[in-house]
């Protein structure tokens, strides 16, 4: 019967057999096979090593007791340079194998005592079959993520909407994996659209089966365009999704059609993270165009603008988020913190403002850092900090493609700059140094030292405030410390009053759920 439950898709799974016991292994070997698995053999536990290094394998069944070392031995030296391979530990008695404590420590995942039954050893096989697929999932959820961030900066600069329509159509048949999507723009919603058709502006676009008809699912789409009442703009019918498309007075003016799809909850969520950015280019493009014509709708148009600039901030703090779960809402309390401190500082509205932004951004350069290095859970190399280093100038590069952006740009690159000069990347000391990024500095380092992470625990309030006193006229700004000690003692429930917002993603959640 187990072997009925495990027989789905696990050709693309690959377990290597490690036993010095040449006869275990071929039965391993045997019996996975059969239900589908690509299993390779090894009964050198040294070899077994070197081979990991240079192929790849996601579960290894691993013999406790071997010559010339044992398997505790063997897992320390693939944790190494492996942390996601999953490690089941055999052993022919439950007398000799090692403590839970080391078990753990070595971040196994499973113990099978050996019989000649290999139920139990099904059942674990069967659970890191889950949680690989799960994981391999969310990698997928963060690379396209990261995708819709690159994407996003292009679409934006498109001037002419037959070619922005066309690069839209190939970013969401590439996203989605599939060859069918169009956009239809309904002429008879669309304010002076006579003068957009005057220009060429095509009024169906579309790729695979669309590229010369129109889908066969008009009735069901005008329903949609007819419909439409609802502040959602993605919609579900059968194998298809839809995105409409609102003007500014929230009339439907149009669609873009997805499909046959994969319609699980990852794609749609991917699609409407999608949908919501390249709806409001379409609509900034086709306004922006009627605007050159007739100069109406302006003000509309800079109203528009600033949702997407809200937008993109919030989309990219949500991707920052994802590349990093365990400082989730760093930026966000960054922000909190800077706009406090410049408050108090007496700073005007634009400076404020120029801060409030600068501190969701100013960590938005981890992008570029490899996760290895960014999820470490221990103290980093030299060659390691010196990668973890280049953040902030990747931060600035990221965002100088939005020229909304221009005034955080030098924010965001020297926030850890020092004033005794001894800062990061340009070594810029005293005046030559923003006074936004001095803010945003001793924002930054006081949220981490009372934040909680996966290799220290947090420092206390009073203990933060201490650490950035000593460091006052060398790291940071002496007046800017002493106001923000102030402000801090003189309301000691900041944090919990200062208002967070997450949008939580239902896979990070499932990523919680799996490491537990």
């Amino acid at each position: 019967m187990r072997k009925n439950k495990i027989v789905q898709k696990t050709n693309d799974i690959s377990i290597l057999a490690l036993d010095d016991d040449e006869i275990m292994t071929a039965t391993l070997q045997s019996y996975f096979q059969s239900v589908g698995f690509d299993v390779k053999t090894e009964n050198d536990p040294i070899k077994a090593v070197e081979r990991i290094k240079t192929e790849h394998f996601d579960i290894l069944l691993l013999d406790f007791l071997m010559s010339p070392i044992n398997g505790d031995e063997v897992v320390k030296r693939i944790r190494e340079f492996d942390h996601d391979i999953f490690i089941i530990l055999l052993t022919g008695h439950k007398s000799m194998a090692p403590p839970i404590k080391t078990i753990r420590e070595l971040d196994i995942q499973g113990y099978y005592e050996k019989s000649n039954r290999f139920d139990e050893l099904e059942l674990l096989v069967e659970s890191c079959v889950k949680s690989i697929k799960h994981m391999r999932i969310i990698n997928s959820y963060q690379n396209s993520l990261q995708k819709i961030l690159n994407w996003m900066n292009d679409l934006n600069g498109y001037k002419n909407i037959n070619d922005l329509t066309d690069t839209i159509l190939k970013q969401c048949a590439e996203l989605l994996d599939c060859e069918d999507v169009c956009i239809y723009l309904n002429k008879e919603s669309v304010r002076n659209y006579y003068l957009l058709v005057e220009k060429g502006v095509k009024t169906f676009n579309g790729i695979g089966k669309y590229s010369e008809t129109k889908p066969n699912t008009n009735h069901e789409v005008s329903e949609i365009i007819r419909g439409s009442n609802e502040n959602k703009i993605v919609y579900l019918y059968n194998d298809m999704l839809f995105a409409v498309l609102k003007s500014a007075e929230d009339k439907v003016f149009g669609v873009l059609a997805v499909g046959p799809v994969d319609t699980n909850k990852a794609n749609i969520q991917l699609f409407e993270v999608y949908a919501e950015q390249a709806v409001a280019v379409v609509k900034n493009l086709i306004l922006h165009e009627i605007i050159n014509i007739r100069s109406v709708e302006l003000e509309k148009m800079y109203d528009t603008m600033h949702d997407n600039y809200m937008e993109t901030i919030d989309t990219m703090r949500q991707i920052v988020d994802a590349k990093d779960y365990y400082t989730r809402g760093h930026s966000d309390r960054v922000s909190a913190y800077a706009v406090a401190l410049a408050k108090a500082l007496g700073k005007s509205d634009d400076f404020v403002q120029r801060v409030r932004i600068a501190g969701l951004f100013h960590d938005v350069g981890k992008l570029g850092i490899p996760d290895n290095i960014l999820q470490k859970p221990g103290p980093l190399t030299d060659e390691e900090y010196d990668i973890i280093k280049t953040h902030p100038a990747k931060g600035k590069q990221i965002i100088s493609s939005l020229s909304s952006f221009d005034d955080i740009l030098n924010i965001v690159e020297d926030h850890h700059e020092r004033i005794d000069g001894k800062g990061y990347p340009n070594g810029l000391k005293g005046d030559q140094i923003p006074d936004e990024a001095k803010i945003i500095s001793i924002a930054d380092t006081f949220d981490a030292m009372t934040s909680k992470r996966t290799y220290r625990n947090s420092l206390t309030t009073e203990q933060a405030l201490e650490e950035l006193k000593r460091c006052r006229g060398t790291q940071f700004d002496p007046h800017m410390v002493d106001t923000f000690v102030d402000l801090i003692n003189s309301n000691s429930d900041l944090r919990k009053k200062l208002d967070w917002t997450f949008k939580s993603l239902d896979v990070l959640e499932n990523k919680e759920k799996i490491k537990q």
